[in-house]
């Protein structure tokens, strides 16, 4: 009938856009959080190069790393921020305080998506927008703790591992680091990640949600 207005019906992109303007606060919040904490327990362990060098802030602009950022923003599952520079030798245990400001990101994810959670695993009323808020939250926090727990350097799983190991092992280990960029690559470009990925983030899942 001339006059009437057609009905807007919601496509793929539309769908799409949507996702990217929720989920993008929440991806510069996990990724922010997460650097900043690796700074924060270095520097409560006596380490002063992340404030000399300006990373300790929750300002994303001085953590974000573009390829990392736009990784997670597509994948929703994994992504990097630029590391935050540390000097071991301040540490009075420098096994010990490599080991605590490796976890220290990771753990910062899985609080917030514990916070993301609480609504959800209280039962509380919401609108389906809401939900899927706090769900992005749950699943972005847990993926990029995941992605950050695989042993290949310079993941933060790397630090923890390096922190364990004695002797040769721990001499074999360190030659690993300078193709650590190379084989994390690899494992990303041909999808193995996700068989480390899933177990974890699946027990962190159940952890947080219950199921």
């Amino acid at each position: 009938m001339p006059g009437r207005r057609r009905p807007y019906v919601c496509g793929a992109t539309d769908v799409s856009l949507l996702s990217l303007i929720v989920t993008l606060p929440i991806i510069l919040l996990a990724l922010t959080v997460h650097e900043y904490a690796h700074g924060a327990v270095a520097y409560g362990l006596g380490d002063p190069t992340p404030r000399i060098s300006g990373r300790l802030t929750l300002n994303p602009l001085a953590h974000l790393d573009l390829l990392g950022t736009l990784v997670l923003i597509v994948t929703q599952r994994f992504g990097w921020a630029k590391p935050v520079p540390i000097n071991p030798a301040y540490f009075k245990d420098w096994r010990r305080g490599i080991m605590l400001v490796g976890i220290a990101g990771p753990l910062a994810n899985v609080t917030l998506a514990f916070l993301f959670a609480l609504p959800l695993r209280f039962g509380i009323p919401m609108s389906y927008s809401l939900r899927f808020v706090l769900e992005m939250g749950v699943y972005i926090n847990l993926g990029l703790a995941a992605f950050n727990l695989i042993p290949v350097p310079p993941l933060d799983g790397s630090r923890v591992l390096a922190g364990l190991l004695r002797g040769r092992n721990a001499y074999y280990y360190h030659q690993l680091e300078a193709y650590g960029p190379f084989i994390l690559m690899f494992l990303i470009l041909t999808g193995a990640t996700t068989y480390f990925i899933i177990p974890i983030w699946v027990l962190l899942r159940k952890i947080v949600l219950g199921w």
